[in-house]
């Protein structure tokens, strides 16, 4: 058998520390200026208006004014008129009838002792005779509207870095051994 030597390596080991960069960001709020000018209401509103009128309940009570209530008896002598003129013609009727029971001049004449009336000067009674109106008229309304002025200023944001550490140190060295095999020498 032959001798062999024997090598033997050990590697080097590098060792490495590293300490990472760190970042710091900040950034400050926005400034902001808000002006407002608030929304207007303008109303308008007017008061009801009420009108009563009484004319025909007074022309019914005692007439009314003086150009109707003769305007009533005016139209009413010409209704009187007519009508005695008829009441004529029939008692002349009857008096040329007087062949018939009944038709005596004492018959005709004896009944007719009433004379026609006044015609009425007042106006016909009714519940409807007062006349009330009430006029309302909408509010005016007027919106006047608002603002807002919003400024904003923007603030940049603040980086800073600091610088990571790097420390490189040997842990273990390379080497290389031989060991040679044992001679036995005899001479």
């Amino acid at each position: 058998m032959q001798p062999v030597l024997q090598i033997q390596q050990t590697p080097g080991l590098i060792g490495l520390d590293i300490q990472r960069g760190q970042f710091s960001i900040r950034q400050p709020k926005a400034d902001m200026s808000i002006q407002t000018t608030p929304g207007e209401w303008e109303i308008q509103q007017y008061r009801p208006e009420l009108s009563v009128d009484q004319s025909k309940a007074w022309a019914a009570y005692h007439g009314g004014n003086p150009l109707e209530m003769n305007q009533r008896i005016y139209s009413g002598i010409e209704q009187i008129f007519l009508q005695g003129i008829a009441h004529r013609v029939e008692l002349g009727n009857r008096m040329a009838a007087i062949h018939q029971p009944g038709n005596t001049i004492a018959n005709i004449w004896g009944g007719d002792w009433q004379t026609p009336g006044m015609p009425e000067f007042r106006g016909p009674a009714s519940m409807d005779n007062v006349d009330i109106r009430i006029d309302t008229r909408p509010p005016d309304i007027t919106y006047h509207k608002g603002t807002t002025d919003i400024q904003v200023e923007v603030n940049r944001p603040e980086t800073l870095y600091q610088m990571g550490d790097v420390r490189v140190n040997m842990r273990q060295y390379p080497s290389v051994s031989f060991t040679s095999p044992e001679f036995d020498i005899q001479l």
